[in-house]
């Protein structure tokens, strides 16, 4: 869309860094409230949009777009033929920061394929996304980050953009997208001291700090290694998926509390006695130590009062 769109004299496209659509197919008929409601949705605080633009292809063949007085009719056309748009259509555009555009279309995607029940649970379709860049820039520290890990390989094609071009380099990372929702990802790794060493200096680790923190792994290269690489998979996230949950809370082996604390964590572990002596009880010990964790206490009322005596 950038290319149809920009410097045209429209402002939002005009200073915008990446201008996207959809075509969702047969909404045209969608009403003014409908797409004010849609409006507000990418506004929201988590995707933090200004806006959305719309161009509706209505049946009997004409043109509708809320920004009609910035673009002719030809223009308009334009558009809708280089998205596939047929009478009947209704193209959704978004424009604004790269990063945080991208995220609100694929999110917007989502909703309306959830609106117009084109989502089916139980038919389960599998993509690998490439191509990830491999750096992202911080605009507060203006250093760069990794986007995946330090120790991620850039595509080989693109290991000269290091030294002119950082930002445009590819990552050869990949992750596995089922329905919309990320599964597994991983990446291969570099395994040349040189090109680490590189990496490195880009996150702006002096050589001193690069020993300091990761001299095993740069002492380790002296001796060559391999090309290698994995993928790891959020088991607890294939699941819920497969489960038709929407939270993979009721997945997890251990879910966290609001806090984001595991109450297992510290299990077993022993009870201090003015916590026991609160609660009136007195813990048998045998010839082996026995722990009761707060958890227990919890989980099983039952079954403890075989192990304890009130006092």
């Amino acid at each position: 869309m950038s290319l149809l769109v920009k410097n045209k004299g429209f402002k939002v496209f005009d200073d915008a860094e990446l201008i996207v659509a959809i075509n969702a197919k047969g909404c045209s008929e969608y009403t003014r409230k409908q797409l004010d409601e849609l409006t507000e949705w990418v506004k929201r605080p988590q995707l933090g949009m200004t806006g959305l633009i719309y161009l509706k292809c209505n049946s009997d063949g004409t043109l509708k777009s809320s920004v009609d007085k910035f673009f002719d009719e030809d223009q308009l056309k334009s558009w809708a033929e280089s998205n596939q748009c047929l009478p009947g259509d209704l193209l959704l555009v978004l424009a604004g920061k790269e990063a945080k555009t991208r995220k609100a279309m694929s999110e917007l995607r989502l909703e309306m394929g959830d609106r117009l029940g084109l989502r089916i649970k139980n038919m389960f379709k599998c993509i690998w996304v490439l191509d990830f860049p491999l750096l992202e820039k911080d605009e507060a520290s203006n250093r760069w980050h990794a986007m995946h890990h330090p120790f991620t390989s850039t595509l080989p094609e693109d290991l000269h953009l290091l030294k002119t071009d950082p930002g445009k380099a590819r990552a050869n990372a990949y992750d596995m997208v089922i329905n919309g929702v990320e599964v597994g990802g991983g990446s291969i790794r570099i395994h040349d001291k040189d090109v680490q060493k590189q990496m490195f200096s880009l996150l702006g680790f002096t050589d001193e700090d690069a020993q300091s923190q990761f001299g095993f792994l740069m002492n380790a290269f002296e001796f060559g290694a391999p090309p290698h690489g994995g993928i790891a998979f959020g088991f607890d996230r294939l699941c819920s998926l497969f489960g038709g949950s929407e939270s993979i809370r009721d997945f997890i082996a251990f879910p966290k509390n609001n806090s984001g604390r595991d109450v297992m964590i510290d299990s077993p572990s022993p009870i201090h006695e003015i916590q026991l002596n609160e609660l009136g009880i007195a813990v048998k010990t045998s010839d082996s130590q026995f722990f009761l964790s707060p958890s227990f206490l919890h989980i099983s009322p039952i079954s403890y009062f075989q192990l304890i005596d009130r006092k």
